[in-house]
């Protein structure tokens, strides 16, 4: 599998092939295995349906899209009460229920059952449309190999080696619409993440990323479905001052610390 260039006038997004991860802004070896992680959730995703829609529009360009910024406050039509599986469901027929849809899809997207066949292909068949899920779920399997993972310090069937835990989190930090057609709808969701090996004698320890995910949606038997999705890196912000927190700590807040349901 190879990724090349998406360009649509507005836009070019290089996604990288899942097998080859993009080397890292800072030259650290654990970061090279940590962007490879997180560029592969979604990329490997994106290479299913490269060419079923427009590619994400640059951040860094002029913003001529109609819709304005949303504030960053929670104003959801109305709570979303529905599951399918561990993930949230029933989302509003309209910008605010897609908004919300792609943010809670972003984050099982970069959750750590992705890393595990079984989890992975219920994760895959509950947020996408079944007319891609099929072919996605075998092209994920061959991204996901043995061989990968153990690059990125996993057992091969995806678990964490003995004693270590595997922390992969994605955190929505805000949403927007970047085109509303009916009942198709692409959003992009700018996040941070969490991904690396917690607890002791780790040697890729748990490092923070910030990147883009533009997901098309498509509205599809009651509910907002993913077409395909892209990624790219940023924007970023500078790094703080903080102190980074020894290995233990981070396992037992990874442990204790429970996720969200995002409703814009």
């Amino acid at each position: 599998m190879s990724l090349g260039d998406e360009h649509d006038g507005q836009t070019r997004t290089r996604l990288p092939d899942p097998g080859t991860p993009r080397p890292p802004a800072r030259g650290s070896r654990s970061l090279v295995a940590v962007v490879g992680v997180v560029v592969l959730l979604v990329a490997a995703i994106a290479l299913t349906n490269r060419g079923d829609g427009p590619s994400p529009s640059d951040a860094t360009g002029p913003d001529t899209n109609p819709h304005s910024a949303a504030p960053t406050a929670a104003t959801g039509v109305r709570p979303v009460t529905g599951k399918n599986g561990t993930i949230p469901s029933g989302f509003a027929r309209d910008e605010q229920g897609a908004q919300s849809a792609a943010a809670n899809y972003a984050v099982a997207l970069g959750s750590v059952d992705m890393f595990q066949r079984g989890p992975r292909e219920n994760i895959v068949r509950a947020i996408h449309d079944p007319a891609v899920v099929d072919g996605l779920v075998q092209r994920l399997n061959d991204s996901y190999s043995p061989a990968f993972l153990t690059t990125v310090g996993l057992n091969a069937d995806g678990t964490a080696p003995t004693g270590l835990t595997f922390v992969s989190r994605t955190i929505p930090v805000g949403t927007k619409i970047k085109d509303h057609t009916g009942d198709t709808t692409t959003v992009e969701v700018w996040c941070t993440g969490l991904v690396g090996l917690a607890g002791e004698g780790s040697t890729k320890p748990v490092t923070s990323t910030w990147f883009t995910i533009t997901e098309k949606l498509r509205w599809v038997d009651g509910d907002w479905r993913v077409v395909s999705s892209a990624q790219a890196e940023g924007p970023t912000p500078v790094n703080g001052d903080n102190r980074a927190s020894v290995a233990d700590d981070i396992a037992q807040a990874v442990e204790g610390y429970g996720g969200f349901t995002y409703a814009r």
